[in-house]
């Protein structure tokens, strides 16, 4: 093939194609594909998109706290410039972002902090729809105390007047420590009334919560706490159905309808692992529902298959000796994959320690698990269509905290057209949500919580 000479005529062909593709098509390395920032009161998460990996360098400056990070092997584009307005005014951790050319091929990233912080930088692997990932997570190191929250949140609700300080003494209850007086005591379930919103569905197709028998072994001296679990967000938007409906929008609107039911309750609170758009690896959500000393642990999901027949809700529970079926054991390798897809730091130092905690669980909690799987799978099909007609059990990562009873909802099947537009409709929230508040009623009913004496 013979040579084209070079002439001028060739150069100027060759920079208009160079102004055509813009700087991000010749930036040294990798392409910016896309960033994201997801703010929340636990951790903010700031994630850049590329087509190839980026190596970064961090620096974090105490006064006033910042965090200075060099990201390598790419030049000042548009794309990064969108992370300056992606940060809002009320990001409890990100004050503001500022960008700029540090040296070729290099950027620099400053972000401004409103509080001390523990960062994490990691890159991630391509993996579903997701390319290569540089994640910067921003953990405040002063955190509230969640437990003590859920207890002055309720006595604050309730307006409790003794001569005493009940917030106090109830908290020193819950933690083992003395308190001066005995607060007053409150009854495991609501007696003959299920509180719906303003806003519920069809009232008519709502049943009561089942009245506790009023014996002394159906009352209790504490807060009883429910820990919920929407699944997926941020990061990870779970399964998505034909419509676009994000399976980690909807189970936070169900899990939000369904605190409200238990926060109406006399004596007890309800506990999110995630109450906003943010990504919650699987350990740190039994970490955080031991941490509260849950007394439930529920997990909301919506199922999904390749074909848009499946249809129906299902509850699972633990199995320590495999999945009760291969459905079951199919979608428990779907749902513990989430760190995969929402990203997890595998160097943390306490990653090998949560997994640890995993491998713990025990007999009774399965059989515990069980009663709840039942009596809400009894009160969900009377409110829909069962997928299958009694509990099934698999090896659901999210579902082995030791010492509390836990299982998993799967509320529908977002994949099947007709019940991703149940999902999606108050009416049917609000009856799901009305459901497994009796579900959760007719468990403790059976089974009301023991005196709180471990240590978490």
């Amino acid at each position: 093939m013979k040579r084209q000479p070079i002439t001028r005529r060739n150069v100027l062909q060759l920079g208009s194609v160079v102004l055509l593709l813009g700087v991000q098509h010749i930036a040294r390395g990798a392409t910016i594909v896309a960033v994201r920032v997801w703010p929340s009161k636990d951790y903010t998460r700031l994630t850049i998109e590329s087509d190839g990996e980026i190596k970064a360098r961090q620096f974090f400056i105490a006064e006033p706290p910042r965090l200075a990070v060099d990201i390598e092997g790419i030049d000042l584009i548009p794309a990064l410039r969108e992370l300056v307005a992606k940060v809002k005014s009320d990001d409890p951790n990100i004050a503001g972002i500022r960008v700029g050319q540090n040296a070729p091929g290099v950027v620099r990233l400053v972000i401004d902090l409103k509080q001390p912080i523990q960062p994490q930088v990691f890159t991630l692997p391509p993996v579903a729809a997701y390319q290569y990932r540089l994640v910067f997570d921003l953990y405040p190191t002063q955190v509230a105390d969640p437990l003590e929250a859920l207890i002055a949140e309720k006595l604050a609700d309730r307006h409790a007047a003794t001569d005493s300080d009940p917030i106090a003494d109830l908290i020193a209850k819950q933690s083992g420590k003395p308190a001066d007086s005995k607060p007053p005591p409150a009854v495991v379930a609501e007696k003959g009334k299920d509180k719906a919103p303003e806003h519920a569905g069809n009232p008519g197709s709502a049943k009561p919560v089942p009245e506790a028998a009023p014996t002394a072994k159906n009352k209790t001296d504490r807060l009883v706490i429910v820990a919920l679990d929407p699944g997926h967000g941020g990061e990870d938007p779970g399964a998505v159905g034909p419509g676009g409906t994000r399976e980690k929008d909807v189970v936070l609107q169900i899990a939000h309808r369904l605190r409200d039911r238990i926060n109406q309750q006399p004596n007890m609170r309800a506990y999110l692992t995630r109450d906003a758009d943010f990504f919650v690896p699987l350990h740190v959500r039994v970490q955080k529902a031991r941490r509260v000393q849950a007394d439930l642990f529920i997990s909301i999901h919506a199922d999904a298959f390749f074909t848009a027949r499946p249809q129906g809700a299902s509850v699972f529970a633990l199995s320590e000796k495999g999945a009760s079926s291969s459905a079951a054991r199919w979608i428990a390798d779907k749902e513990n994959s989430a760190d995969l897809v929402g990203g997890i730091n595998v160097k943390a130092k306490d990653a090998q320690v949560q997994k640890a905690l995993l491998d713990m669980s025990t007999t009774a909690q399965i059989n515990d698990s069980m009663k709840l799987g039942s009596a809400m799978l009894g009160e969900i099909g009377n409110v829909g269509k069962l997928h299958k007609p009694k509990v099934e059990q698999a090896g659901f990562a999210v579902l082995k905290a030791p010492d509390i009873p836990s299982v998993l909802v799967e509320t529908a099947f977002i994949s099947n057209p007709d019940e991703e537009a149940k999902l999606r409709s108050d009416a049917y929230q609000v009856q799901l949500a009305d459901a497994l508040m009796r579900g959760i009623a007719r468990y403790f009913a059976k089974n009301p919580p023991l005196a709180r004496n471990r240590a978490v």
